[in-house]
């Protein structure tokens, strides 16, 4: 139930359901009727005027129209064409509605009007909007009317995400049998408001068959794999998280450091200069601290095959320090995250880092970070981080409030579930260590990233207004016990 399709793939649904026998009169009922049923849960009956566009998504909006007049609701219906210029199964929507229907044009009456119904355009739609249009949904934006959206806000691209500036912002939008790439992605996720997925009769079976490989992260998606301590667990069964300390900027370690001990790494050690021994050893007792000046002393550290999992970049500093700290890592085959200040120490040489990567790493940059390393890219978000995790032979996790998880094998996962109070400093140095603990319990790294962004953000809403990066780690513990009362037993 978290595949998230593209409009050709729904359109390919559509299709395989049609021709497993499913009229597509009869998706369109159901689509309908789905859709008056949930603007009857949210919104209180008021004067209603359900815009119908010339196809598909128009014929919803017909069958919306006369489910919403049964329920007792004032409703008015205006169509960019007249009922005899319309086709197929619009046209047979349009024969069930018993009222008059007016014209859908820039000077339209918007008074006395409680609720906007949008369907004009729906997950086809791939162009700017008309003028006549943006003028009418501007009345509406000045009177502040509420809108209901079908599908998707017209305006909105359902598979890049990228909206027409003219797009009316809906309270609720109602799509069908699974979300669209538009309604998660930037910017057309902020002109969604809350999305309702209705069941139409397309059976999961139909969408599977589809192999689609992009996803809505959810724990269902790796909660089996989760790692959960048992009676027989000891420390070094949970894995040892090696974090690499910079010399100046230590607080971004230390937060690392803590996140993945937090998510229940048996033990962490973080790695310093001799000079910044002190200011590490004193952070945490319960986190080891070893004596790290140089690329062979990071090679003796990680010679303990313990050490399973390490995080190389926050506060680490720029420079051939840096560069030959991370070789010395890659060097040993284990697994890991790569952030913050590797993306500086590789701009311009990318493919000294690329060369060397496997799925075994997450790389986590933002998007000032992801440009410095992979340049400008075209295409959506979740294009450009396929197009990157294929490049570099790992698994990007490009952050954002979109954040997308990317595979060299073309998975890919959006997490939805970051509030904005994660735009706070350190909170992307914890996500790291977050990972990177995980990783050492053995979760598989795209796992471990899809876990740990989905961690993070459910720990940030915990908390709500107020963040710091140090309070997402003090409800790690909360969220965990949350998830964990859902897992089943490993024994």
């Amino acid at each position: 139930m978290f595949e998230v399709l593209t409009a050709a793939e729904m359109n390919k649904a559509d299709a395989a359901a049609i021709a497993g026998g499913i009229a597509g009169f009869k998706l369109m009922s159901a689509a309908g009727v789905s859709a008056a049923h949930e603007i009857i849960g949210q919104f209180k009956p008021c004067p209603a005027l359900v815009l119908c566009g010339p196809g598909n998504n128009g014929g919803d909006g017909f069958i919306v129209a006369q489910q919403l007049k049964k329920a007792g609701w004032p409703v008015r219906v205006a169509c960019m064409v007249k009922r005899n210029a319309l086709k197929g199964d619009a046209a047979l929507a349009a024969q069930k509605w018993d009222g008059e229907i007016e014209s859908l044009n820039s000077n339209l009456s918007v008074h006395q009007t409680g609720l906007i119904v949008d369907a004009v355009f729906g997950t086809g739609f791939d162009r700017a909007l008309d003028p006549e249009l943006v003028i009418l949904f501007d009345k509406i934006r000045t009177r502040k009317i509420p809108v209901a959206a079908i599908d998707v806000p017209t305006g909105l691209n359902a598979t890049t995400g990228s909206a027409d500036p003219g797009t009316l912002k809906a309270e609720l939008t109602v799509t069908f049998c699974r979300k669209k790439i538009g309604h998660l992605l930037l910017p057309g996720k902020n002109f969604c408001g809350k999305v309702v997925v209705a069941d139409i009769g397309i059976t999961d079976q139909t969408v599977a068959a589809m192999n689609t490989t992009c996803f809505e992260n959810h724990p269902a998606l790796w909660l089996k794999d989760f790692p959960v301590p048992q009676p027989e667990s000891h420390k070094y069964t949970r894995g040892h998280a090696v974090i690499y300390g910079g010399e100046k900027r230590t607080g971004a370690a230390c937060l690392a450091a803590a996140a993945a001990q937090k998510i229940g790494a048996g033990a962490v050690t973080v790695t310093s200069p001799k000079g910044s021994l002190p200011i590490y050893a004193g952070y945490r007792a319960s986190i080891m601290v070893d004596e790290c000046n140089n690329a062979e002393d990071l090679k003796a550290i990680l010679r303990d095959e313990r050490k399973n999992a390490v995080l190389i970049g926050p506060g680490a500093g720029v420079g051939d320090a840096l560069r030959q700290a991370v070789e010395a890592i890659l060097s040993f085959h284990k697994s890991g995250v790569l952030d913050a200040d590797v993306f500086s120490a590789y701009q311009g040489n990318p493919q000294g880092l690329f060369s060397k990567l496997s799925p075994r790493y997450v790389l986590t940059p933002h998007e000032g970070e992801f440009e410095r390393l992979f340049g400008l890219m075209d295409g959506n978000k979740l294009e450009r981080a396929l197009k990157a995790a294929k490049t570099s032979n790992a698994i990007v996790l490009l952050k954002g409030a979109d954040t997308v998880i990317a595979a060299p094998d073309g998975s890919s996962v959006i997490n939805t579930g970051a509030p904005p109070t994660l735009a706070t400093a350190g909170s992307g140095d914890v996500l790291s260590g977050i990972i990177t603990g995980l990783i050492a319990q053995g979760l598989p790294p795209f796992m471990a990233a899809c876990a740990g962004a989905w961690l993070q953000g459910q720990a940030a809403q915990m908390h709500g207004y107020g963040l710091t990066a140090e309070d997402i780690i003090s409800h790690l513990s909360q969220t965990l016990n949350t998830l964990c009362g859902c897992l089943p037993s490993h024994s």
